[in-house]
């Protein structure tokens, strides 16, 4: 039976060996007790030396794990001192005391990091302790204010794993129905399968009073019942006195007590240890079933991580090679499919990337880009004019001037170049970062990484410069040569007798198609009017509507977009708000929204009020262009005063009014060709040409760059997580094979029958249940009526019988009957059924 507390020291060693923290509950015991309740004396009896700290006041300040393993010498190791032996008790209780205030300080300061000893000795069994911090109600010293909620939560955090046997420690001196030890266990533990009571200081109890019924647990049950021992007095402990005298001490007191000379067998340190022995070997039994399922699972997961590291050699120079390979072929693949898209798991759910935020650039971007460099009407309108009176030069024009189209068309065109740029910029910068993103999967080999991302970076840089050169001279063939007689201009005859409001507003007839919905925020409303909210806003071609919700069962409003326009609002400097913001207002001053000139809008990002604005452009709703303001020269004034005269000259009017119409009609065609092409041309020279190169070139290149033998060095961070994984691979190896060691024909006994042990919470509302106070004498216990409420079971007989035996322990009294009794015989105990 010892063996399978062996087998439990040796999973503990397997793992602490080799330096792996594996996320599994070996079982153990915790002692729990209050502070000075004598837990430090039991294990000391234990081990039958003097070894733990001593002193007043809270004197275990940190958990010690505390490992029995029966051996030819005596002496001691801790984990933190590896390899070294303690052969000296007052040495081991020394470094405990120097650990201790080396984590916690030396002023009463507590820490939940525990200490492992482990103790070899002829005179012990196998058993495996924790010997916990007393519970304290006051702080003091360096103690903070919560201590006892912080050792109750360090009590926890060990007896609440169902692998922990609960060594539930009580003086007899104090009320037991008032035990913080039994109350603690009686939170984790309500059943009582894992809880066992142990009585100290039974010799300090007044004259006249006795546990016996607790010892008999008659008061009080516990599930697995109650062992009384008797440890040390301060006086013996400071006088030196041995603990083997102690024990022999100890066991005259019960042989001589009137009241425990009937159990004196099962009484004592040497008795409480063999019981532990005992419930600790059937526990591991019950609990190594389970554990081997915990190792496997944790076995499969590690295989399936450790199978590239299992027969790694940083030496071998094949096995770099070919990981090298791999790790190419990889980048090929992810390359790939985060540009063209994919449905794998691994897509990113959070926010647009690749292929899909390329898209949108060239979609929604560039069209906004395009349309925010476009000039102001009145601008355009003056420039048409100045052109067109300098054409005519002294003569009076009878007729409109094409010479002043090809100019205006000229210099509109060529306005083109800045937005076709700088698409092809965050194209590239896109692609950037997908580089990025696809070599994370070499960050095992950083130079190998470093050296991909610098040929790759650097190809496309390359491509960029011929793109752009390619896009340029797109626009150089706009300007080269006009063509009038484009299918979709509307030449002269059309532009004179076009709708002059048509024209103004610059809406376009989509019918009132939805453009975008999502959720946005008005700013300039106040809390009490519904702002600082979101709203669900759906977009059409002419209106903007917004709803309590995505459901769109409750509108709120429905803005015409007719005549509106767009401007960013700048946050001020006192603003606590982070969101970005942007508003429709109407160029003529007129109120948008109820009393107010402007509807502002917030998004989260920068990203969404741009979209937000591209969708607004398709609906025809324009951003605000702001005006130069003019120095107030005599030039500035002689432009403005010719401006005027201009407007008085009806001729010159219709003249400027069809070159407008004539410009607005071919920039149409133009941009929209722009539009078309600049994508194409960007998807073939930068973009697919990338992927051409990734796939067919950039191997060579890698070898090419140099020694592939240093590029394929791995990091320091890999190499110490390899050999991480491998050590928990090789400690899981060694569990689960010291676990299929285990003789499973081992016989344990079965556990104690359950007892009504409801009077924790109630027990101090009874007089009843409490036991006997010091100074006074024992009641006996009041004899059954025969009701089935009562709490307590039946006496014996009065013939001085011995009591029954407590199940679960050899000796005592005798065995109860079996199947149904004589009619003059005990009648059953009375126990409640399990539930």
């Amino acid at each position: 039976m010892d063996n399978l507390i062996t087998i439990v020291n040796k999973l503990q060693d397997a793992f602490t060996s080799l330096g792996v923290h594996m996320q599994l509950d070996l079982p153990q015991i915790a002692v729990v007790g209050g502070q000075s309740a004598g837990k430090s004396s039991v294990l000391e009896n234990f081990v039958g030396k003097d070894f733990l700290p001593r002193g007043s006041g809270i004197v275990t300040r940190r958990p010690l794990i505390l490992q029995l393993i029966n051996g030819v010498t005596e002496h001691g190791e801790f984990l933190h001192c590896k390899g070294k032996k303690f052969t000296s008790f007052d040495e081991i209780r020394k470094e405990i005391e120097d650990e201790t205030d080396r984590v916690t300080g030396s002023n009463k300061g507590i820490s939940n990091i525990p200490i492992n000893l482990r103790v070899y000795s002829p005179h012990v069994l196998n058993l495996t302790l924790i010997d916990l911090p007393g519970l304290t109600k006051v702080a003091i010293g360096d103690q903070p204010v919560d201590i006892e909620q912080q050792i109750k939560q360090m009590i926890f955090q060990f007896i609440r794993k169902e692998t922990c046997l609960i060594l539930a420690v009580t003086p007899a001196n104090t009320d037991l129905a008032n035990s913080d030890a039994l109350k603690l266990a009686k939170e984790v533990d309500p059943q009582g399968v894992r809880t066992i009571g142990v009585i100290t200081k039974l010799d300090l109890m007044d004259e006249g009073t006795d546990a016996r019924d607790i010892l008999e647990n008659k008061l009080l049950p516990l599930r697995r019942g109650y062992i009384g021992v008797v440890n040390r007095s301060q006086k013996d402990i400071e006088g030196r006195k041995d603990i083997h005298q102690a024990l022999a001490a100890e066991r005259k007191f019960f042989l001589s007590h009137p009241s425990y000379r009937h159990m004196a067998d099962r009484l004592g340190t040497p008795y409480l240890q063999r019981v532990l022995n005992q419930q600790l070997t059937n526990h591991i039994r019950d609990t190594l079933p389970g554990l081997r399922d915990k190792l496997q699972k944790q076995m499969l997961t590690l295989e399936k991580e450790v199978e590239e590291f299992k027969h790694f050699q940083p030496g071998d120079a094949s096995i770099k090679t070919k990981a090298m390979l791999q790790m190419i072929q990889q980048l090929q693949s992810d390359f790939e499919r985060t540009i063209e898209g994919s449905g794998s798991a691994l897509v990113n759910t959070n926010e647009l990337s690749g292929g899909a935020k390329i898209n949108r650039i060239f979609h929604e971007r560039l069209r906004f880009e395009i349309v925010k460099m476009a000039c102001d009407e009145k601008e355009l309108r003056r420039e048409i004019s100045f052109a067109i009176r300098n054409i005519h030069g002294i003569r009076v024009g009878l007729f409109t001037p094409d010479m002043a189209f090809e100019a205006i068309v000229k210099r509109q065109i060529a306005l083109l170049k800045e937005p076709v740029i700088k698409c092809v910029d965050l194209v590239v910068q896109e692609l950037s970062v997908v580089v990025r993103m696809c070599t994370a999967k070499m960050s095992r080999y950083p130079r190998l990484r470093e050296e991909t991302e610098r040929i790759i970076t650097t190809h496309v840089r390359q491509r960029e410069h011929s793109c752009k050169e390619q896009i340029l001279l797109l626009i150089d063939f706009e300007l080269a040569y006009m063509n009038t007689n484009h299918e979709d201009f509307i030449g002269f005859a059309n532009a004179q007798n076009k709708s002059e409001n048509a024209n103004k507003t610059g809406t376009r007839q989509l019918g009132n198609q939805v453009i975008r919905k999502g959720h946005m925020v008005i700013q300039n409303l106040g809390i009490m009017k519904g702002g600082s909210r979101p709203y669900w806003f759906v977009l059409t071609s002419e209106s903007i509507s917004w709803y309590k919700d995505e459901d769109e069962k409750e509108k709120k409003f429905m803005l015409p977009l007719d005549g509106l326009k767009l401007r960013d609002i700048e946050q001020g400097f006192m603003s606590m708000s982070r969101r970005v913001t942007f508003a429709l207002f109407s160029p003529d001053g007129r109120n948008v929204y109820k009393d107010y000139k402007q509807l502002e809008l917030s998004c989260e990002t920068v990203e969404d009020v741009e979209s937000w604005k591209a969708s607004f452009l398709r609906a025809g709703v324009y951003p605000e262009k702001q005006e130069t303001q003019e120095n107030g020269d005599e030039e500035g004034q002689e432009q403005q005063s010719a401006s005027e005269e201009s407007s008085t000259d009806p001729q010159l009017e219709r003249q400027v009014e069809t070159i407008r119409n004539l410009v607005d009609s071919y920039m149409k065609i133009v941009t929209k060709t722009t539009r078309d092409m600049v994508p194409k041309a960007i998807m073939m020279l930068i973009i697919n040409n990338a992927k051409d190169f990734i796939n067919g070139e950039l191997l060579a290149h890698l070898y090419a760059s140099g020694d592939q033998s240093q590029m394929m060095e791995e990091s320091a961070e890999s190499a110490t997580r390899r050999e991480e994984m491998l050590r928990m691979y090789r400690a899981c190896k060694d569990a689960l094979q010291i676990i299929g060691d285990v003789s499973m024909a081992t016989v344990s006994q079965p556990l104690p029958p359950p007892v009504k042990n409801d009077w924790l919470p109630s027990g101090l509302d009874n007089p009843r249940l409490s036991p006997p106070s010091p100074g006074a004498p024992r009641k006996p216990a009041p004899t059954a009526q025969g009701t089935m409420g009562g709490r307590n079971p039946p006496l014996p007989p009065a013939s001085g019988r011995p009591a029954p035996a407590i199940p679960n322990r050899p000796g005592g009294g005798a065995p109860p009957l079996p199947g149904g009794r004589p009619g003059g015989a005990l009648p059953p105990p009375m126990l409640p059924s399990r539930r």
